[in-house]
């Protein structure tokens, strides 16, 4: 095991792991933004997986006394963190989206959308939810935004899909841990293949990253599936597809809303669409919103 992390060892208590776990993060040349912003808030990630908490320790927790096993394994978790540079979910094998635990391994992205604000919201004020019918998801990946949505609105139908049938497990094994089986279709699709009927509302986070993005992204991101991130040279091939086949799918009265991104700008200039982007109080941009009324006058 690398020295730098023997540190670890003379921790008796959660408390003093926190610290130190924080301490030896911060000195590391880490990409944080996998689900935690900054090495304390992933230092209290770690500790509430070793802890298998749900939710951030508390004062009182915190002085609960550690034992060796424990300590060995916060020692593989940075090893595997900081040498490896593998974003932390793929290393505990979970993420939280929506306030719920979600299954993530390197068969699909770690869910960090900003889209989680809009479902929390019920989509509301940019959307009626009680209107919403039947709702498609494109490119769903671990299942976290459909599975959420459903979650969140009770009286619709979900469809999800993806192209990539190691997401779809993922999906699937998601889907049942939730016990939402019967709520939620998850298809494996290339985009709107393997889709029938019309749908209220098409979401989507496809993958945006333009080429010459992709080849300096942090070495953390080497661990995500490139299918779900790389789309050619201005970040659009997926984005235009999705808004050129979409009108059959959309009631009259349907919504698109669709992640750009850092192609946003580019989804801006090659598109001659009213787009309304959705403004985020936690966080997060390039979330964009289209009526089926425009999409279909360019069909």
């Amino acid at each position: 095991m690398d020295t730098r992390f023997e540190l670890i060892n003379r921790c008796s208590t959660y408390e003093e792991l926190l610290h130190d776990l924080e301490s030896i993060l911060s000195n590391e040349d880490l990409f944080f933004g996998h689900g935690t912003g900054n090495a304390m808030d992933e230092s209290m990630a770690i500790i509430m997986f070793l802890s298998e908490s749900a939710d951030t320790l508390q004062e009182g927790e915190l002085k609960t006394a550690t034992h060796e096993d424990l300590l060995e394994k916060a020692k593989e978790i940075l090893y595997q963190r900081i040498v490896e540079s593998k974003p932390l979910p793929y290393i505990t094998h979970e993420a939280y989206f929506c306030g719920k635990k979600f299954y993530v391994d390197e068969r699909v992205l770690i869910p960090r959308s900003p889209i989680a604000e809009l479902i929390n919201n019920r989509f509301e004020p940019w959307l009626n939810s009680n209107s919403l019918k039947r709702i498609l998801e494109i490119g769903t990946g671990s299942g976290c935004i459909a599975l959420s949505i459903a979650e969140a609105l009770s009286h619709i139908e979900v469809v999800a899909t993806d192209v990539s049938s190691d997401a779809i497990d993922v999906a699937l094994r998601n889907t049942k841990a939730l016990g939402l089986g019967n709520r939620v279709e998850i298809i494996e699709s290339d985009l709107f293949e393997n889709v029938n009927g019309v749908f209220d509302l098409i979401i989507t986070n496809p993958p945006y990253v333009p080429s010459k993005i992709m080849s300096d992204l942090p070495n953390e991101y080497l661990h995500e599936p490139s299918l779900a991130l790389a789309a050619g040279d201005n970040g659009l091939d997926f984005i235009y597809r999705i808004l050129h086949d979409a009108p059959p799918f959309l009631s009259d009265n349907g919504i698109v809303i669709i992640e750009a991104g850092v192609a946003s700008e580019n989804m801006e200039k090659e598109f001659n669409m009213p787009f309304v982007w959705i403004d985020f109080e936690k966080g997060g941009e390039g979330v964009a919103l289209i009526e089926a009324s425009h999409l279909k006058k360019t069909d």
